[in-house]
């Protein structure tokens, strides 16, 4: 029995599958969505998001694809996040579409509490800033478009 004052972490894979069932319930207004990246990997650490971009901004219409990568320190640490779309947003490098830990306060703030919706809400928030909200964005050519991956090669998108 745990004393009073005392805290229980939650195992990394309780949280995971936690965070799972929430995703697929679709929690919220059902403009933010996540999921498993693959179903077969027991490890649960490569995860797909989805934002639509908020009204009465450049971003309105617009649906945004990420991926968030989990280590196995996760959620001790924060996943990496990488915008899979093309985007002008001040805390997001503009040729790799990483979004930069120094530049995006829950990551630089990092809390075990913190969870991968809470990632992809501060996102959509931070999208209808006063710094993002007016941004020139790129044309929506696809998804990985020009997008250059970790081992140098240029990513095309095509559509047959």
């Amino acid at each position: 029995m745990a004393s009073e004052g005392s805290t229980v972490i939650v195992p990394r894979s309780f949280r995971l599958l936690e965070e799972l069932e929430r995703g697929e319930k679709g929690i919220g207004d059902g403009t933010v969505s996540y999921g498993m990246d693959d179903a077969d990997d027991v490890y649960m650490q490569s995860w797909t998001g989805t934002i639509i971009g908020p009204s009465n901004t450049v971003h309105e219409g617009r649906i945004y694809q990420l991926k968030l990568f989990c280590s196995l320190e996760y959620p001790e640490k924060p996943p990496s996040v990488k915008f899979q779309s093309r985007i002008n947003m001040r805390c997001v490098n503009p040729e790799t579409g990483v979004v930069e830990p120094s530049l995006f306060p829950m990551l630089a703030d990092w809390q075990r509490e913190y969870t991968m919706e809470n990632i992809l809400t501060q996102l959509k928030k931070e999208m209808s800033s006063p710094q993002n909200r007016k941004l020139t964005q790129p044309p929506e050519l696809g998804n990985d478009e020009g997008r250059v991956d970790p081992k140098g090669l240029v990513l095309r998108c095509c559509i047959m």
